[in-house]
């Protein structure tokens, strides 16, 4: 890209020059803006070279649909992918530039919540790494989901305004624009030969414009795939002078205000029925668009030989957010290219593939009838015949079989939508993916027993290790080579140093270092201390009744309690922290954090605890605070109810640098304990077996828990007793779910081996020697968990794709 330092600086000035202003008197957002723009146009053949390559006659383009895409900040990441980082870094430095303040500077896109959105930005890394035609669907949320403050222990929602400086990354493609429809009338046709099909008239009609973003591999041979986000904008811009003249200023933008509120925000609040409707709006809308999209394109390249459209393009749904995938491609064919239902059905099915990320009923999203039938009348035509068409091959081929379909009791169910209009149906753990056939999806394993696969989930150990954790990364690289980064596998030949006590120290070493790195970021951040020293034992993700934060306060309150009745007992220091949002209209998680809040303010500045126990909750997780979590954490917590959590990948990214899992044998922790070895990881609690058992069969009584161990009862009588009392909290709520609502989520249970094994830990930690050996036990079998692991069982069990040559192992 660069053959020099030199050439770099020359190449910087000049696009500066290009920009119309003079470098001396640039601020640091034009700098940080010149240097994407440079890095766009010398990446701008190889994005173009790349799109041609993919048009063969041979090739088969992907398409993956996904309401999130947390892709994170890109320039580091992408100048580490090009090659080119430490030249830069060393080109600005002459100019008296930071890199890493630049860095700093940009937005992290507001386009996810979690590790749904997380996980899709990895996949496409991967594809992209592996030369596959791999391309992301989405939308441009103006405000993403919210910007996280923590305000007297509180959670705060305030808006993401990430484009507030533009987006430098991103292409506006207006030429590529699509109509979107909704409501209006559907009006029966004839052709001219007498064939009949379905109009659409009098809709309420969206414009859909792109944005691409490219998506830029590892290697000096780098793909560049293309994330295409969709913003909602008026077809017309109907300014209403009259009412402005009149001063009815939000009457005058009226058109364009419910145009743009479709791509404002990430998960509408729910709670009502506006804000449900706006979300199968945002739903319905990136699917339309995607899909129109890619037809047209296909058209273009192969006019319309339908017949082998699906030798040329595959469709990913990411969990049922896009499902509207399978009546909507129906449409086109039936309607625009007017195939017969059997021709258009054969083609939808066999180009569509389906990922669940979810055992929860309530995020196994169903639209109520009546709004469905309202807001896309002829997309309900369709779900109607193929709700018909299903219910009559069940009763022909298994007689007697309670039907399950898509319309059921009022409502359009859309994962059995997305299975029965998709040819792969696949979970994301072994353990997920038998719930799924055996529980949650059970009817329709027996009718397509075919479809159901599982596909382990994976992450960017490129991202997640490489870029994250550059000490870590460098000692792999100067004691096993850097083949690694391309074929994460070679990680297994760490485990050769397993005695050799130097490297140990060296581990140690850079552990703690990493600990110091996010212990500075929390000082800067919040003001707050902690000792890098002690023990980290670290919790991010959503916050939520099934992924337990009440348990880990409870074991932390429990401890404090141990700790008062004791102040002189031998306790190896802890440093305990959170991180996650709860949704705005979750009560209970909002409380949660609220309590964990409240403990730290108590706990902290308690003189008994001498700084033993620390409480730290990190406001507005994102991917940057992430990568520097990860490498500081000693302790994984992936304390989820067994049977609830579909993989996590935090528990890989966890794993990747050195911490030690403290879990339950829930979702991908059953495999990370298979692979670094039962003796390496620390399971407690209930099985998803015994959870199923308590579900159906009965016989779990927390208030029994309750009475009968005394540790218990004073944690949990501390919720409500006056210990944590702060204006404006309800801590009720969570004593009532563990007593009154029988603790659903099996906290009291869970408990005592909890307590357990995290005592267990805590001594160990004090043997360095055998935790760093631990830790390199996992860090050396991390690799079977990266994400270009997983995208290769894509390629080949779904999509039918071929891996390029010199990409089947990473080599």
């Amino acid at each position: 890209m660069f053959a020099d330092k030199e050439e770099f600086k020359k190449e910087y000035l000049a696009q500066c020059e290009e920009a119309g202003t003079d470098f001396a008197e640039t601020g640091p957002h034009e700098r940080y803006a010149v240097l994407v723009a440079l890095l766009r146009e010398r990446l701008g053949k190889v994005w173009a070279g790349t799109n041609k390559s993919y048009s063969g006659p041979d090739n088969k383009q992907i398409y993956y649909f996904s309401l999130e895409f947390l892709i994170g900040k890109l320039l580091s990441y992408y100048l580490l992918n090009l090659g080119v980082r430490d030249l830069v870094r060393e080109g600005l430095s002459d100019l008296g530039v930071d890199l890493d303040a630049l860095c700093d500077l940009e937005a992290e896109a507001g386009l996810g919540n979690g590790g749904l959105g997380r996980l899709a930005a990895c996949f496409l890394d991967s594809m992209a790494f592996l030369g596959i035609a791999g391309h992301g669907n989405g939308i441009r949320y103006r405000y993403g989901l919210f910007q996280q403050k923590i305000v007297d222990g509180f959670q705060v929602e305030l808006p993401d305004n990430w484009l507030r400086h533009d987006y430098p990354w991103e292409t506006r493609k207006p030429d590529k624009s699509v109509v979107v429809r909704y409501k209006g009338d559907v009006v029966t046709r004839w052709d001219d030969d007498g064939k009949m099909y379905y109009e659409r008239e009098n809709c309420e009609s969206i414009l859909a414009v792109p944005y691409d973003i490219p998506v830029v591999s590892y290697g000096p041979d780098a793909k560049i795939n293309t994330l295409r986000l969709w913003n909602a904008e008026p077809v017309a811009d109907d300014f209403d002078l009259a009412s402005f003249n009149r001063g009815d200023y939000s009457k005058a933008n009226r058109a364009r205000s419910e145009a743009e509120a479709v791509s404002y925000i990430l998960y509408p609040e729910d709670s009502n029925e506006s804000g449900r409707e706006l979300r199968l709006k945002q739903e319905y809308f990136f699917v339309a668009a995607g899909l129109t999209s890619i037809v047209r394109r296909y058209r273009k390249i192969y006019g319309p030989d339908w017949q082998n459209f699906t030798t040329h393009v595959a469709v990913h749904i990411n969990d049922t957010h896009p499902a509207l995938c399978v009546p909507e491609l129906m449409r086109i064919f039936l309607d625009e290219e007017k195939l017969s239902w059997d021709e258009a059905w054969n083609i939808t099915v066999n180009t569509i593939s389906y990922t669940n990320h979810t055992v929860l009923p309530e995020a196994l999203e169903k639209w109520p009838l009546e709004m469905f039938r309202t807001l896309l009348p002829r997309i309900y035509m369709i779900v109607q015949e193929i709700d018909r068409r299903h219910r009559l091959e069940v009763e022909i081929r298994f007689p007697g079989m309670a039907n399950e379909a898509v319309i059921q009791d009022g409502y359009v169910l859309m994962a059995n939508l997305a299975v029965i209009g998709s040819h792969s149906v696949n979970g994301v753990a072994r353990l997920h993916t038998k719930i799924l056939r055996e529980h949650v999806l059970k009817q329709f394993n027996v009718i397509f027993p075919f479809k159901f696969s599982n596909k382990t989930n994976g992450v960017s150990h490129r991202r997640f290790l490489l870029e994250a954790n550059p000490a870590l990364a460098a000692l792999i690289t100067k004691t096993i080579g850097d083949k690694w980064i391309t074929n994460p596998g070679e990680l297994t030949r760490l485990a050769e140093r397993e005695n050799d006590a130097d490297f140990l120290a060296e581990l140690n070493e850079v552990k703690y270092r990493n600990k110091q790195r996010l212990a500075e970021f929390i000082r800067a951040s919040s003001g707050f201390t902690v000792d890098p020293r002690s023990l980290f034992d670290i919790q991010v993700k959503r916050i939520h009744a099934y992924k337990r934060q009440l348990l880990n306060i409870f074991k932390i309150v429990h401890l404090y309690n141990r700790l008062k009745n004791n102040p002189n007992m031998d306790l190896t220091s802890h440093t305990f922290l959170f991180a996650g949002k709860a949704a705005p209209g979750y009560y209970y998680a909002k409380q949660v954090i609220k309590l964990v809040n409240t403990a730290a303010e108590k706990i902290n500045a308690d003189k008994d605890v001498k700084g033993r126990i620390r409480i730290v909750f990190l406001e507005n997780f994102s991917v940057s605070g992430a990568q520097l979590i990860y490498p500081a954490a000693d302790v994984s917590e992936q304390i989820s109810t067994a049977g609830k959590e579909a993989s996590g990948t935090g528990n890989m990214k966890f794993m990747m640098n050195g911490a030690l899992t403290l879990g339950t044998l829930d979702g991908a922790n059953v495999e990370i304990r298979e692979a670094a070895g039962a003796g390496n990881t620390f399971i407690f609690g209930l099985n998803a077996g015994q959870v199923m058992d308590f579900y159906t069969k009965g016989g779990y009584s927390a208030w029994e828990i309750y009475h009968s161990q005394p540790q218990i009862k004073r944690v949990t009588d501390q919720l409500i007793d006056g210990t944590f009392d702060d204006e404006g909290a309800d801590f009720r709520v969570i004593y009532d779910s563990l007593l009154r609502d029988n603790d659903e989520y099996f906290v009291l249970k869970d408990f005592a081996p909890y307590v357990e094994a995290a005592r267990n830990l805590g001594r160990l930690f004090r043997d360095r020697e055998t935790w760093s050996r631990i830790a390199l036990r996992n860090i050396a079998q991390s690799g079977v968990f990266s994400s270009d692991r997983t995208i290769r069982e894509y390629a080949e069990d779904v999509w039918r794709v071929p891996i390029p040559l010199g990409q089947e192992r990473g080599d």
